[in-house]
């Protein structure tokens, strides 16, 4: 169990890696499945990855109403592939820590 506790320790800072666990959740849905978002507490997610160059986006009529898409820059995939990696191992060494509790 100590490993665990010093893997989570040498993480990026809490806040940090807290708050980019929704970026990399939102990556790991693009690549894998794709997905269709609405306006919400999303966006500022979709907004700081395209600034970052992670995501791009383009915009389209329907029914005269604009439609704007995100897709995964294909040359941050190295990227992507390293921050979904990064969180399967925290939610990994979570779990081990949390497990003896439960």
């Amino acid at each position: 169990m100590h490993r665990e506790i010093m893997y989570i320790a040498n993480m990026k800072s809490s806040k940090d890696f807290l708050s980019g666990t929704l970026q990399t959740i939102i990556l790991a849905l693009l690549k894998e499945h794709g997905i269709q978002l609405t306006e919400g507490a999303i966006y500022p997610a979709l907004h700081k990855l395209e600034k970052q160059g992670v995501l791009v986006s383009s915009k389209e009529k329907v029914n005269g109403r604009t439609r704007k898409y995100y897709e995964l820059n294909r040359e941050s995939m190295p990227e992507v592939n390293e921050e979904i990696q990064m969180l399967l191992r925290f939610s990994q060494h979570l779990k081990n820590l949390l497990k003896p509790a439960l």
